[in-house]
């Protein structure tokens, strides 16, 4: 019982709660050990949102996930936990995260409000909004937005519009990618994994994919090169496009994966297992946290 309650709450998902941590880390604020433990608390907060959204979608997704070929084996999915058990845990894990809210700090309430603002922008992807084609994307896209509001209300951190642009840029991609899976098995199985997945095709995917990873590294790039953002980081800043390498190459092997492997089913385990991807991440944190802090 215990392994399936672990496995409905999807710890291995709350990677993406790293995005909270995002304008701490662009802040040049990293080792203020103030505002790493408001963040951290931010984290938690938001951990347990995703994690009472996951039991809903599970419960709400049930019939269409045991037609799925991979998604059949989940616990409401399975029967392994009932559908009432389900609620609860959502119950209880939306409850403990507004709890964890309150020791963020005096900025509790604007943190508990965005995770408010998720949770009830999540409850509408769930019932009804997940159908629809392209809306879908653009839900999952924006809750990463959410995510870096949290983190800049945790610390006082004004959220500049370019890492705004970016994280809405790179979770769409990773959103995009998400969904030409479903597509691809849809067209080889016949099996409708969603009812919104009839309305895209693997021609429409190949290229909405594209355009967003090129308009995601024009952007990035144009963030690197901006004068402000250049000043900001003082001697180090005029350094800043040399990370731009370890972007590229992730995002290209990235689009390898989706299109040639075909294996983009999900984003964080893709992530925990791919090797070159580690890498690019890891270089271009170290290439960054020197460029910022040395």
């Amino acid at each position: 019982m215990i392994r399936n309650i672990v496995l409905l709450l999807r710890p291995q998902q709350w990677v993406k709660n790293g995005f909270v941590f995002l304008p701490l880390f662009f802040n040049g604020q990293l080792f203020d050990a103030d505002a790493l433990l408001s963040t951290f608390m931010a984290f938690v907060a938001f951990c347990f949102a995703a994690a009472g959204i996951y039991c809903m979608n599970d419960i709400v997704d049930a019939e269409a996930d045991r037609r799925h070929p991979k998604k059949c084996s989940r616990p409401i999915a399975s029967g392994a936990i009932s559908t009432a058990l389900g609620w609860a845990l959502a119950a209880i894990c939306l409850a403990t995260s507004f709890v964890s809210a309150f020791f963020v700090g005096d900025s509790w309430t604007n943190v508990a409000i965005v995770i408010g603002i998720y949770f009830v922008m999540n409850i509408a992807y769930c019932l009804r909004l997940k159908q629809i084609a392209i809306v879908d994307v653009f839900i999952i896209s924006i809750g990463f937005v959410l995510r870096i509001f949290v983190g800049g209300f945790a610390t006082g951190i004004f959220i500049s519009h370019w890492i705004v642009l970016m994280t809405f840029l790179l979770a769409l991609f990773l959103a995009l990618a998400k969904r030409r899976d479903d597509v691809a098995i849809y067209e080889q199985t016949g099996v409708l994994p969603r009812k919104n997945v009839a309305a895209y095709n693997l021609d429409f995917m190949n290229q909405a994919i594209g355009i967003v990873a090129a308009i995601t590294m024009v952007c990035y790039i144009m963030y690197t090169v901006s004068p402000d953002v250049v000043a900001r980081f003082e001697g180090g800043g005029k350094y800043l496009y040399l990370t731009s390498i370890f972007v590229l190459a992730g995002i290209i092997r990235y689009l390898q994966i989706t299109i040639v492997n075909l294996s983009s089913g999900s984003p964080t385990k893709v992530l925990i297992h791919n090797r070159f991807l580690q890498i690019c991440l890891a270089c271009w944190i170290v290439s960054f946290l020197i460029i910022i802090y040395i």
